[in-house]
């Protein structure tokens, strides 16, 4: 792990009043977002229940816990995918409530899929300017007649998906198909076609699923660097505990839908249920 990266690991995080922890240099800004009593139910069952969580507005905050938690119902919840049975999610303190998918977009939320959901036949270029679409500043009628507005509009999506594509090292493969790609750089590209959305929180659904241990150090670094760079939060779900407790300032664990801990990594790590929750209760006389 670089020292770079172990220094944002190393955040001091204080306590906010909603139960929550956000690095002490967020404090005097508004949380780029907040769960409040969050839950939803599927025919009667609760599959996520009194969700709390507070993220200060640079923070790196991680969601883990085992399979079939909830992790990725709340991010479906926080994106408007499900609308919540119970409680709201506030973006910049903005109600999410009534809003839809494209609607919490705009708002600055964006985020990446568990399964890759590229435009396979689209070039590289082309996927990340489907992120830039918030940003077209030319209307219908100089599209269709190709007016100098457009085409000014159309050089500087250009240059900014250039740009972007350029933070992964990506540039010279602006021309090929997306589908054609290995599985670890289309997961790079479906991060910086989230990241075109110029968002305020970016979630990254298993970031890491399918990156061999050299790939999975350079994300780590690019999540700090893109932090660093873009000034947003990011908060992930992930089973590769060496880049949770690597790269997150902020954990939260979830178990059957309910928040079982929160914390630093350190505290995460030595707490008694969460380690229950991972590797099951041992039996009594079990050293």
């Amino acid at each position: 792990m670089s020292q770079q990266t172990k220094r944002h690991s190393d955040t001091r995080m204080v306590p906010v009043p909603t139960n929550s922890i956000v690095p002490e240099r967020d404090l005097n800004s508004i949380p780029v977002l907040e769960t409040r009593h969050l839950g939803i139910e599927f025919g009667g069952l609760k599959a996520v229940e009194d969700f709390n969580l507070t993220i200060g507005k640079t923070e790196i905050a991680g969601l883990i816990g085992p399979n079939g938690a909830g992790k990725t119902t709340v991010f479906n919840l926080i994106t408007k995918v499900y609308e919540p049975t119970t409680g709201a999610t506030l973006v910049n303190g903005h109600d999410l409530h009534g809003l839809s998918i494209a609607q919490a977009t705009k708002l600055g939320i964006a985020r990446t899929f568990q399964n890759i959901r590229l435009f396979g036949n689209m070039t590289v270029e082309e996927n990340v300017r489907i992120g830039l679409h918030n940003s077209i500043k030319y209307d219908m009628f100089s599209g269709i007649l190709r007016l100098p507005r457009y085409w000014i509009q159309e050089n500087r999506q250009h240059e900014r998906a250039l740009e972007l594509l350029h933070i992964f090292g990506m540039e010279k493969l602006a021309d090929e198909r997306a589908g054609s790609l290995p599985y670890g750089v289309q997961r790079r590209l479906e991060i910086l076609r989230a990241l075109a959305t110029n968002p305020k929180l970016l979630l990254l659904d298993e970031p890491a699923a399918g990156m061999n241990p050299r790939e999975t150090e350079e994300l780590m670094e690019n999540i700090a660097r893109i932090r660093d760079q873009f000034g947003i939060a990011i908060l992930l779900i992930e089973h590769d505990m060496n880049l949770v407790m690597g790269i997150c300032e902020g954990i939260c664990v979830l178990n059957f839908g309910r928040i079982i801990a929160k914390g630093t990594a350190a505290e995460i790590q030595a707490n008694p249920v969460v380690i229950e929750a991972y590797l099951g209760k041992k039996k009594e006389g079990q050293a």
